[in-house]
């Protein structure tokens, strides 16, 4: 195929700004594809999880074939990047496939944390921005600023004067509309995209790359297939790919293995065409390599020669894995062991580049960009059937200069102007620092640098005080000087003293205590917290405790039991629950926290060690 057709695009942006809905209209709207061919929302988020939670996790590659109005037919490669903090590691690696990037901005809340992050990485790898403000459809929409807000951070990462002069689309991914003219917008119902198709075949260059010289395919993302093994998902940077052909593998530890191409396939639409040959500057999908890891390069066997690898950022988070030991262990999951949590960590890190295991013992220390990074992580050994324990997450700290430096991240919070005096409140009490406040109408948006070990528990403790209303993001910023203690869970817990099945009576008997995490008929044992406890300490109760019946008439019936609901936790909110010597206990259908030592006898002894000097 013409180089000069091709256009490798990777849209990037901060989470919840729309990239995916903005896919799913370039699809809808090439021509490419018949009447009910693609049906739903969120076409590329695919995922289960990704489907639940409402956020992008894996980046997804697709291509649509665009006939403009000359009738030349372009082919668009589009690169669908996650947008949420924890899961970056995969917008650095994609952003090696593209020539260009369109940059999505919320027409309301403009520049964010994960926008600065993105731009940077996009400018670095050479990309040059489109900007597309999208939302335009909300009320409170403010275009004109948002695009200065863009000029402002360009400048401000240090971008050169053809990135500054960058186009703009303002555009309503949900309503299907996108135009050049931010007082231009269409009526309802009236407006297309095909402007955005316009702007991004004038100004994203065709890719580069001598179809002459030798073979040289990058390995940027990796997938399965029952049938053919593993497949890997690259960019041809030079020469010719072709179906049938011996070539070397070229692993980012310099060893080599040497292989066959058994099939090659060419994005189309959201699926992938069988191809005899790829030319340099296309993407493709390399089927019949045994050994391919993300980063290889696929060579020349008689002239091999390796593509620098992808940096990546260094995990900010870490905690343990370990088997879950507690009393109903393997009653619900079919992989318990140490050796099959092992293999699956193993098998996670060949396509989770931003992940890091180390092994002690029978533990594992799994190191990650965040919370949610680990928690995505966890929620899908849980649901392929694996039981394990984990501990309480800890930041990584770095040594430079004989000094002790923390990570600090950059935090944005949305609220409510109302909100402003507690939202400050609650991060100053964990060492963050008020960079800069905007008050848009009825709501305030605050900027913070706060350690990340700050934001371990802000979330639900945000949320409680806003009542909802709170919408904060995270990036990380740089290592610091540690910002001083923190203060932890302010209350304490309440743990089961006896394994049995928890009762009304028992927990009515509780309901002044606190709020309990357990609800009549669940079964409990030793060791395993139930509630939350009203004062800072913890207390053993008996959840089970059961009604003594006697021989002796009552002159009164027994009244009903009316209890409250109890809390649920999800799994990020029980990770941030937990204390140092806590656990949370995970198996396919269920979330537990329970302490590290079960019997009371054994805590106190600890507590006593720990006491004394």
């Amino acid at each position: 195929m013409d180089r000069s057709l091709i256009r490798n695009v990777a849209i990037i942006a901060h989470v919840d700004h729309g990239k995916t809905t903005l896919v799913d209209q370039l699809l809808r709207q090439s021509g490419h594809f018949l009447r009910g061919e693609l049906s739903g929302d969120l076409i590329m988020d695919s995922n289960p999880l990704e489907r639940e939670r409402g956020i992008t996790i894996l980046s997804k590659n697709c291509a649509v074939d665009y006939v403009q109005r000359d009738g030349k037919r372009y082919h668009i490669n589009l690169v669908d990047t996650p947008g949420h903090a924890d899961f970056s590691g995969e917008v650095e690696r994609v952003l090696k496939m593209a020539d260009g990037a369109l940059l999505l901005v919320d027409a309301y809340e403009g520049v964010m944390p994960q926008t600065r992050y993105v731009l940077s990485k996009a400018l670095a790898a050479g990309l040059k921005p489109i900007v597309v403000v999208n939302k335009m459809d909300r009320p409170e929409a403010r275009p004109h600023e948002v695009v200065e807000e863009v000029f402002d951070l360009l400048v401000e990462l240090g971008a050169d004067d053809h990135a500054l002069d960058f186009p703009t689309v303002f555009a309503s991914a949900k309503e299907g509309w996108a135009c050049s003219d931010a007082d231009a917008a269409p009526p309802p119902g009236e407006g297309d995209i095909h402007a955005l198709f316009r702007v991004l075949i004038d100004r994203v260059p065709p890719p580069g790359g001598d179809s002459k010289a030798p073979l040289q395919i990058l390995i940027t993302s990796l997938d399965y297939s029952d049938y053919v093994g593993r497949i890997g998902i690259g960019r041809v940077f030079s020469g010719v790919a072709r179906a049938g052909v011996p070539v070397v593998s070229l692993h980012s530890d310099g060893s080599r293995t040497a292989q066959r191409i058994s099939a090659l396939l060419r994005f189309s639409g959201l699926k992938r065409a069988e191809t005899s040959e790829v030319w340099a500057g296309d993407l493709c999908a390399v089927v019949g390599l045994e050994k391919v890891e993300i980063g290889d390069t696929i060579a020349d066997p008689d002239r091999p020669s390796a593509l620098p690898t992808v940096p990546v950022d260094e995990p900010t988070l870490h905690m343990t894995f370990r088997i879950n030991d507690g009393p109903f262990a393997g009653r619900e999951g079919r992989y318990v062991t140490s050796r099959q949590i092992r293999e699956r960590l193993m098998k996670e890190l060949r396509s989770n580049v931003a992940l890091r295991v180390e092994e002690r013992g029978d533990e594992f220390v799994v190191s990650g960009r965040g919370l949610l990074h680990l928690g995505i992580l966890l929620e899908n050994m849980r649901r392929e059937g694996y039981e394990l324990a984990v501990g309480k997450p800890e930041v990584i700290t770095r040594e430079e200069n004989g000094r002790r430096l923390e990570p600090l991240e950059r935090l944005a919070v949305d609220v409510p102007s109302d909100y402003v005096g507690a939202v400050m409140q609650l991060v100053g009490d964990r060492r963050g620092e008020m960079i800069r406040m905007n008050p848009h109408q009825v709501r305030t948006h605050l900027r913070f640098l706060i350690p990340a070990r700050g934001l371990i528990g802000l979330r639900s403790r945000l949320l409680t005080a806003t009542r909802g209303e709170a919408v904060l993001h995270h990036r990380f910023q740089e290592y610091g000087e540690p910002r001083g203690h923190i203060p932890g869970r302010s209350n304490g817990v309440m743990v089961a003293m006896e394994t049995g099945r928890v009762t009304a009576y028992a927990l009515d008997q509780l309901a002044d205590r606190g709020i309990m995490f357990v609800q009549p008929g669940e079964e409990v044992y030793e060791g395993q917290i139930v509630g939350e406890h009203n004062k800072d300490k913890d207390i053993p109760v008996n959840a089970a405790r059961q009604k003594q019946l006697t021989n002796i008439r009552s002159s009164t019936r027994d009244t009903a039991v009316t209890l409250k609901a109890p809390r649920r936790l999800s799994l990020e909110d029980a990770l941030e629950y937990i204390e140092a010597d806590e656990l949370v206990e995970l198996t396919p259908a269920s979330i537990r926290l329970r302490k590290r030592w079960l019997r009371e006898l054994d805590r106190k002894r600890v507590a006593r060690r720990a006491e004394t000097p």
